[in-house]
């Protein structure tokens, strides 16, 4: 709790940038041949994360009828589990994969999860240098309660292993590098996005995505999204879907008498360099 006068709101941060009160997620329809209408409004406290959004906002579209055979989402809405519970709705969660957050791949040097081979059937994993692990066991993340697979290699290969240096630091017992993977269905669905993103097709189709961002900046410049003019969080919401009803309106009326959407705009500033 933050404020006295409204018990719902919350401080949050985003970017370095903080404020209290709470947070909105927009969907809208982006087919080019129809109105891009706001399909869905969500408001929570704004220290609600993205990724705890994306399955209700699915579940609130199929319950309207209204779920979309591609959803398009920036990068906070999306984990390997909700990859895997996407495609489940018979869906495809368009967006970027969560990055590989291990020291080797944070350092752009050595090997990370994914230059090792998985053995599902054995249950083992082979490293770079062609050993095999010998352990392998199932756990729950000490964070997020999430299951995932931890792999052992032995000291008796790392020790000598001439590329040691670029694996894992010098093995104190008769473990060497050991590495953490995600259950198949989830760890194979992360994979296929993080290779499919670094491609020239996956990036066209996820360039619609920035439509959205045009929304957000209609509904503050029209509507004045950035602050509430109530109190609650029920309260709130009711105004955030005022604010979308009115966004839909003005799309109707634009699609109806034929007038374009609107171009990216540029800054003055920005202007000055392309004259220049």
């Amino acid at each position: 709790m933050c404020s006295p006068y409204d018990t719902d709101a919350r401080y949050g941060i985003k970017r370095g940038s903080g404020w209290t009160g709470y947070k909105t997620h927009l969907t809208e329809a982006c087919e080019p041949d129809a109105p891009h209408l706001i399909t869905q409004v969500s408001t929570t406290d704004a220290v609600v994360a993205d990724t705890e959004m994306t399955e209700p906002v699915h579940q609130t579209l199929a319950e309207r009828e209204l779920l979309p055979d591609v959803h398009v989402v920036d990068a906070g809405y999306t984990t390997a589990a909700l990859f895997v519970t996407a495609t489940e709705r018979g869906m495809e969660l368009l967006g970027p994969a969560p990055h590989d957050s291990s020291r080797q791949s944070r350092q752009d040097q050595g090997f990370s999860r994914a230059d090792f081979t998985i053995d599902w059937d054995t249950e083992s994993a082979v490293c770079p240098g062609g050993h095999r692990s010998f352990e392998w066991w199932e756990q729950k993340h000490h964070r997020n309660g999430t299951p995932v697979l931890k792999v052992f290699f032995s000291a008796e290969h790392c020790c000598p292993c001439p590329q040691q240096a670029q694996c894992t630091k010098p093995p104190s017992g008769r473990r060497g590098r050991g590495i953490t993977f995600l259950p198949r269905e989830r760890h194979e669905a992360l994979e296929a996005v993080r290779q499919a993103q670094d491609t020239d097709e996956w990036k066209a189709r996820y360039a619609i995505r920035a439509g959205v961002e045009g929304t957000i900046s209609q509904a503050v410049r029209v509507t004045g999204l950035r602050r509430t003019r109530y109190r609650n969080l029920p309260t709130t919401r009711l105004g955030h879907v005022f604010a979308a009803t009115a966004l839909n309106i003005i799309r109707i009326d634009r699609w109806l008498t034929g007038t374009p959407l609107g171009g990216t705009r540029t800054s003055r500033l920005e202007a000055l360099i392309l004259a220049a």
